[in-house]
């Protein structure tokens, strides 16, 4: 196991320091600068479209809305890399590694507009919802299944498996710390309840995440503001120490430069997963007018996730001593920085924060997995081992190593975010097209409406019409 271990956090290492790097922020702002910081200059448009609602089908009964698709993406996104990735970052990279998960939250939306726009693009319809991600649009974009299957595979691999042990792990630390509770006995209670949503197929994971996504978030920013509000005084100084500390002037950290950027990029990627090619999975449910409704929409969960949910912990963090003890880590840090706030509830009350964090990420991975299990092979036989897998890796990262679960996350979200960057940057002059024939409609005073043939050709696209005025 110790070999294992070791080989894996070598390939980490690898990984982020030569390649996950200049990737993400060379790509990300090749993305901003070609779409004139759409990141920034649409933000009110990105409030406007998310309360869109979504049409009434044929069978009198409506799709997946902007919104619903948004807590899809949210409730993976918003887990234990907003609680326990971001205390580990700060563990290991000291207070500068804030900024560089702010920085790439703010370079890697625009990368999240573009590929959750392509998403949109090539969705294709199954029954009464859609599909779609980055599998359909590098086969029917780029005309590369292969590809399509590659990333198919790493996605179900990371999310369905590898990332859904990350979250059971920090569940079952949480609770072992606040309640004593046994991690084999909060594994089998775990798997017991996925097993319950993930055979109920997406209209459950739905119904779910509709209502949990904003119930926990709201309750874990209040917290925060609380704390905030309690050491008012602090926060200039916190955030200068912040800023100092990332670029190695502040003298306490100033040999962690390094691990300061490392640790910020891979619990940044982590959390808000822009460019990573899991988010495109939710964005193409939505039953939308115009694809770049949607793309819009996950720019904005970048910024909800990393910008205030992310910012959050790292403020209940900083404004307390506990990150400055040597043994502090993962959620273990979180809780005893709450306890030394409000005292020892308030740990235990993130236990239970972090159970819904958690849990509805569980459920959001899970569907990434699914849909593309879907994409290699239509079988009912092969879907339903994936859910018996996905209950089975739960229970193990109930009771694995800590490091061990977040450096295979690392890896496996290394890859799969390779396979998508490329895909992504061969295919962005279609989204940009479709952003202009968006822009265009906008300063027409039209709600913007989008067909297939409006820019030309784009490849196969199933689920646009053509427009007849053409």
């Amino acid at each position: 196991m110790a070999v294992i271990e070791n080989f894996v956090a070598q390939l980490n290492n690898f990984l982020y320091s030569y390649l996950m790097i200049y990737m993400l922020i060379g790509i990300g702002l090749f993305f901003t600068i070609r779409t004139k910081f759409i990141q920034f200059r649409l933000l009110p448009e990105m409030f406007r479209v998310i309360t869109e609602k979504a049409p009434i089908g044929k069978n009198g009964k409506k799709g997946i809305s902007s919104f619903q698709a948004f807590t899809i993406s949210a409730a993976s996104r918003i887990g234990t890399g907003n609680v326990a990735g971001v205390a580990t970052a700060i563990a290991l990279g000291g207070p500068g590694a804030i900024f560089w998960m702010w920085l790439i939250a703010l370079i890697g939306a625009a990368s999240s507009f573009i590929e959750s726009t392509l998403a949109q693009v090539y969705k294709i319809r199954d029954g009464e919802v859609f599909r779609g991600g980055p599998a359909y649009y590098m086969q029917k974009g780029l005309n590369k299944r292969w590809m399509g299957i590659a990333f198919a595979i790493a996605i179900t691999l990371c999310y369905g498996f590898v990332f859904n042990s990350v979250q059971a792990n920090t569940i079952a630390i949480a609770f072992s710390n606040s309640f004593g509770t046994s991690r084999v006995i909060m594994g089998l209670i775990l798997s017991v309840l996925t097993g319950l949503i993930i055979f109920g197929g997406l209209k459950r994971i739905v119904s779910i995440t509709t209502y949990l996504v904003p119930i926990m978030a709201i309750v874990y920013i209040g917290l925060a503001l609380v704390i905030m509000m309690m050491n008012i005084s602090e926060l200039p100084s916190l955030f200068l120490l912040i800023f100092k500390s990332a670029f190695g002037v502040e003298e306490a950290f100033a040999g962690m430069i390094g691990a300061a950027i490392m640790n910020g990029i891979k619990r940044g990627l982590f959390s808000n997963e822009a460019g990573m090619g899991s988010v495109p999975n939710a964005a193409a449910t939505a039953d939308v007018s115009h694809p770049v409704k949607q793309g819009l929409i996950q720019t904005l969960g970048v910024f909800i996730d990393t910008l205030i949910i992310c910012t959050s912990t790292a403020m209940i963090v900083l404004l307390s001593d506990a990150y400055l003890q040597a043994d502090a880590q993962s959620i273990n840090l979180t809780q005893a920085s709450l306890t030394e706030h409000l005292g020892s509830w308030a740990g235990a009350l993130l236990a239970v924060i972090i159970f819904m964090f958690a849990f509805s990420s569980v459920i959001g991975n899970y569907y990434y997995g699914e849909t593309n299990i879907e994409f290699i092979k239509q079988s009912k036989t092969a879907l339903n081992i994936y859910r018996l897998l996905v209950v089975a890796f739960v229970f193990f990262g109930s009771i694995a190593k800590v490091q061990l679960v977040w450096d295979l996350a690392d890896v496996f979200m290394a890859f799969m975010a390779l396979i998508n960057l490329v895909a992504i940057l061969m295919l962005w002059k279609i989204a940009k097209k479709v952003l202009d024939n968006y822009m265009v409609q906008k300063k027409a005073g039209k709600e913007p409406v989008f067909y297939s043939d409006d820019v030309g050709d784009i490849g196969e696209v199933d689920c646009w019409e053509r427009n007849r005025q053409n």
